[in-house]
């Protein structure tokens, strides 16, 4: 099942793009960005993007992961990962029931410290965001070179 179907045209309010840092700081490569733009971003370290035509929902996933999902519909997302369980995923501090079957893993998370450092066309992101790591220690220890495990 193609949830989408089609290559995205423009930008839209779900368009936040992780900034370099956060990548520079975990130093890992990913197999795949499941849920990329059209053509990637240029400074994610990722050897494959699945962008809105090829479904990432829906597609295969292979080896580690990055995912920075659409955040307005973020719940799809947090369960395909949850099912996946090897990668990092960067998602927004929300009163959402995914956010507490996230926290009720146990897997480890940590607090983004520069809210507002996201790269997005026509504003900056106002609310918290978190890295999740799934898959063992290499995730423990590429979000751990960003900030505080929990």
């Amino acid at each position: 099942m193609n949830l989408f179907g089609h290559e995205q045209e423009m930008t839209t309010s779900d368009d936040y793009y992780t900034p370099a840092w956060v990548f520079e700081d975990m130093a890992v490569e990913f197999d795949m960005d499941v849920a990329s733009p059209p053509g990637g971003v240029p400074w994610i370290p990722a050897r494959r993007f699945l962008t809105m035509a090829d479904d990432g929902l829906t597609s295969p996933w292979e080896g580690k992961v990055w995912m920075n999902p659409p955040f307005s519909g973020a719940r799809h997302w947090v369960k395909r990962f949850m099912e996946y369980g090897n990668g990092i995923a960067l998602l927004p501090m929300a009163r959402s029931n995914w956010l507490n079957d996230i926290w009720d893993t146990g897997d480890p998370l940590v607090l983004l410290p520069k809210v507002g450092s996201f790269v997005f066309v026509g504003g900056t992101v106002s609310y918290g965001c978190f890295l999740w790591g799934r898959g063992g220690d290499w995730a423990v220890e590429a979000i751990g070179r960003v900030g505080h495990v929990r």
